[in-house]
């Protein structure tokens, strides 16, 4: 006797669900698979490239003279805008700002801004460049707020309808690909996997790189 067609449903849809759950936990292992070690790495890094290395490059070369020679001259822009406090205090004069903390501390912001998103795309000391990008931005966010005093419209803020924050959004999403980077090193495309592989060929029986 045939059995009514309602009772094989109930089989049949268990059949279907475990097919659709199989069929996903394969797709997305594989893909795991196969982009493991290089590509949240690599994708990092093209997005701050893409995204961030010339507006930093832009920043930092308002921070210096013009030419090959006046890359290592400090403007006084570069002080009034890390060290605004100091030079306020100074009456105006940039020359009169004391090098230790402001005049140290004005120098090393404008040349690590040059050199640490080139480290980062390179793939080179990219965990520590990373992480000090992240303590740069943040930096800088606390200098907008308090020195140069940005209004709420332009901070923004978290968890409302507006997406556009010029601080607390678009900030935030800075963060994301450094943090990857900090984290979880550049991957297998960057200089940091090169040399790891070259110190360790020789404990392998490896060809010692030149």
């Amino acid at each position: 006797m045939r059995r009514p067609r309602a009772s094989r449903e109930p089989f049949g849809m268990t059949r279907l669900s475990t097919f659709i759950v199989a069929l996903h936990h394969r797709f997305f292992t594989t893909l795991e698979r196969l982009l493991e070690g290089w590509f949240m790495g690599l994708l990092s890094r093209f997005v701050f490239a893409a995204v961030l290395w010339g507006y930093f490059l832009s920043s930092a070369g308002t921070k210096v003279g013009e030419g090959l020679s006046g890359f290592f001259q400090i403007s006084p822009g570069a002080y009034y805008q890390i060290a605004l406090p100091a030079v306020e205090a100074a009456g105006g004069d940039v020359e009169a700002v004391a090098f230790l903390p402001w005049g140290l501390i004005v120098t090393l912001g404008t040349y690590a801004e040059f050199i640490l998103p080139v480290l980062i795309i390179a793939g080179l000391f990219a965990r520590v460049a990373s992480l000090g990008m992240l303590i740069f931005i943040g930096v800088q966010t606390l200098v907008d707020v308090t020195v140069h005093m940005v209004g709420p419209e332009t901070v923004g803020a978290l968890f409302d309808r507006f997406p556009d924050g010029l601080v607390a959004d678009q900030r935030l999403l800075w963060a994301v690909p450094l943090v990857y980077v900090a984290v979880k090193g550049p991957g297998m495309i960057s200089l940091d996997h090169l040399l790891a592989r070259s110190r360790l060929a020789p404990l392998r029986g490896g060809p010692v790189a030149a």
